[in-house]
């Protein structure tokens, strides 16, 4: 059966994807094909780990189509805002005025009702929690961060010259980094308690001290760092957007499974990382 679609790879590599895909089970065939080859490293590179550690069955559609439609209405919002920063600003890059304008974009956090509301969501979440469903979110919690999205691009890098990949590669690198520096600086300012530290019962793994306050989760490191990186992807490889966006919508969904986070602090990460996204196309000329 062949597992690949949209990749003219070597009949070898094919034959050996295709016995990885039926290990793993069922995921989406054009991660499954960015992980390949690779020499040993002292530090391993995403392809490097990701093939050595392949995704399990990941969630189904139906379970993350709820969070991936909010995620969504996030990008007409920051297509909107950035047009006012690219107004005045034009494409110049100016990476400390830019990450000053969008971490002032961020809402505020919620009230605490609100907030009260979406811990009860994860809870009653958190009662549905299966072994298969806890292995995937462990993957996409470890990986999601940016090896994904360095996996992703680095399939696309196969088809292009060495110099544009070069490039690309670095912009997307500088994406994620500011997608991290803001989110952290906006969590320490905000100070909202991660769920499981409201509801230590949520990740009884994570041993929270009775009355910690932190981690801080508004807003999401991990929804931050993937919308800017789907932002970005998907405007270098349009055909393959939706399958970015699938996995942003597995990232997310895994965050509230496993009670990093409530709604409201993906949805708040998905605004900063589109934002993101679209600077770092502008001043990078895509």
């Amino acid at each position: 059966m062949n597992v690949l679609r949209g990749i003219k790879w070597p009949y070898a590599l094919i034959a050996l994807l295709a016995v990885a895909a039926v290990a793993v089970g069922v995921m989406r065939p054009q991660l499954v094909s960015a992980a390949t080859g690779g020499s040993a490293k002292k530090k391993p590179g995403a392809t490097e780990l990701i093939k050595q550690n392949p995704p399990p069955t990941l969630f189904t559609d139906a379970e993350i189509t709820t969070i991936g439609k909010q995620a969504a209405a996030q990008r007409k919002k920051a297509d909107a805002l950035f047009a006012q920063w690219k107004k005045a600003h034009g494409t110049t890059r100016d990476d400390k005025a830019f990450a000053t304008w969008a971490a002032q974009q961020v809402p505020a956090p919620p009230s605490a009702a609100q907030r009260t509301a979406e811990l009860r969501a994860d809870q009653q979440l958190a009662k549905t929690r299966t072994t298969a469903g806890k292995k995937a979110a462990t993957w996409l919690e470890l990986y999601g961060k940016k090896d994904i999205w360095k996996l992703y691009l680095h399939d696309q890098r196969e088809l292009i010259p060495a110099a544009q990949g070069t490039a690309e590669k670095a912009e997307l690198k500088a994406a994620l980094k500011m997608a991290k520096t803001i989110s952290d600086q906006l969590a320490a300012k905000d100070k909202q308690p991660a769920p499981f530290v409201l509801d230590p019962s949520l990740r009884p793994d994570k041993h929270i001290k009775p009355g910690a306050k932190g981690p801080y989760s508004y807003p999401s490191r991990h929804a931050a760092r993937s919308a800017a990186a789907v932002t970005f992807l998907s405007v270098l490889s349009p055909h393959r957007a939706e399958d970015y966006q699938w996995m942003q919508d597995e990232v997310l969904y895994s965050r509230l499974y496993m009670a990093g986070h409530v709604t409201s602090d993906l949805t708040a990460g998905t605004l900063l990382g589109d934002l993101i996204g679209d600077y770092e196309l502008a001043v990078s000329g895509h």
